[in-house]
């Protein structure tokens, strides 16, 4: 399915965020009742209680508005600060597999990154409207992290981009996966698990963690040994 050409705002009148809110709701509560294939903008319309083409005046089409109808619950996504890097990862990654598991974001998240692969247009939406927009998670974490002294900082400003974009990768990439492709529940217990790996790689995570010695302080020492700093 290809997009539709954005059709131009009329101009003078302002855009109502009662309604924008309106038709997103409704759109993830059409995805839930009807799935994918039966969504069509005029049953979302219906639901919000607008006219259909109050919907074309924001959004091109079905594709669209969905992506952003998902986006808005990965906006709901907020980094606790529980004191160590280690316990932050666990509690945003904790709060991703619990927007993941609910009904509207799987079969949302999933249609449209399949309709993505013919359609460009779609794919680079994702991108800026989910992608883009929750890498902020990354920025304030690791901001964070060298605060506290936990990481190094990072004085080559290309080189923090490529690995804020590595981190999220494996992030997204591991949670989507454990739980919309393997269909296995992202638990306190395989959080913790990939929170290891994230931080210590695979031989220190295979190492039986010493209960005398906070997570958070292993992972923080182990993360400045691995980029030079002192433990």
């Amino acid at each position: 399915m290809q997009s539709r050409t954005p059709v131009p705002r009329a101009s003078g009148r302002p855009r109502s965020a009662a309604a924008d809110a309106a038709i997103l709701a409704a759109t993830r509560e059409a995805l839930v009742e009807l799935g994918w294939s039966k969504l069509t903008l005029g049953d979302v319309a219906t639901r919000a209680a607008v006219a259909k083409t109050t919907i074309y005046r924001r959004w091109p089409g079905k594709n669209e508005l969905v992506v952003d109808a998902v986006a808005e619950l990965f906006d709901e996504l907020r980094l606790p600060d529980r004191g160590t890097l280690a316990a932050d990862i666990e509690g945003v990654v904790l709060q991703f597999a619990a927007i993941l598991a609910r009904p509207e974001a799987k079969s949302g998240l999933m249609a449209v990154v399949a309709e993505s692969t013919r359609d460009d247009a779609l794919r680079e939406r994702i991108r800026a409207s989910i992608v883009d927009r929750q890498k902020r998670l990354v920025l304030e974490g690791r901001a964070r992290a060298q605060t506290r002294g936990e990481l190094p900082p990072e004085s080559d400003p290309e080189e923090a981009s490529r690995t804020v974009d590595l981190i999220f990768d494996v992030v997204a990439g591991a949670v989507v996966h454990r739980t919309l492709v393997s269909a296995e529940p992202a638990d306190e217990e395989w959080v913790r698990g990939f929170t290891r790996v994230l931080l210590l790689g695979l031989a220190g995570a295979s190492d039986t963690p010493n209960s005398a010695e906070p997570a958070g302080s292993r992972a923080a020492g182990a993360a400045r040994v691995g980029a030079g700093g002192t433990p």
